[in-house]
């Protein structure tokens, strides 16, 4: 299980910038469209999938890790969900990084969704806009800091 759960770690770790970049340029070209009053395309549609996808496979292999694979969790805090509470990096993992998490994972959704809806490129790109930045502003905000900001293995 120590293998299973260094590999998911790894893979949870890594996909953490791939998230955090997408939705940083998804925000992005989103913002100079809007502003610049550019028409919507193909590829601003693509980057929003593709910021769904990534943060889709994190919820997948964050899941993994609090259910099931990781030792913190499955021996530390779900047994003591009470007394972890109480523990202010604990209650980060049992809580607040999964709660800041999905929500960045609906805001990002939500930003697909309502630019698709929009009837003119400066609402697709304002929808885009709002939605990818809030996503991105969360989850700058859930990223544990405090670890190695790449961390490899166990």
């Amino acid at each position: 299980m120590e293998m299973i759960y260094a590999i998911v770690l790894t893979l949870h770790n890594l996909i953490r910038w791939v998230v955090l970049i997408l939705s940083i340029a998804a925000a992005a070209l989103a913002w100079k469209g809007w502003l610049r009053k550019e028409e919507w395309q193909e590829k601003n549609r693509k980057l929003g999938a593709w910021v769904g996808m990534a943060i889709d496979a994190q919820l997948l292999l964050g899941l993994l890790l609090y259910f099931v694979v990781s030792p913190l969790m499955t021996q530390t805090i779900l047994p003591n969900f009470g007394s972890a509470m109480q523990n202010s990096s604990l209650r980060f993992f049992a809580v607040e990084h999964g709660f800041m998490m999905a929500a960045a994972l609906v805001f990002a959704h939500l930003g697909s969704v309502f630019a698709k809806r929009a009837q003119d490129s400066a609402g697709k790109f304002k929808a885009a806009a709002i939605w990818f930045s809030l996503a991105t502003v969360v989850i700058l905000a859930g990223i544990p800091w405090f670890r190695p900001l790449l961390r490899i293995g166990l």
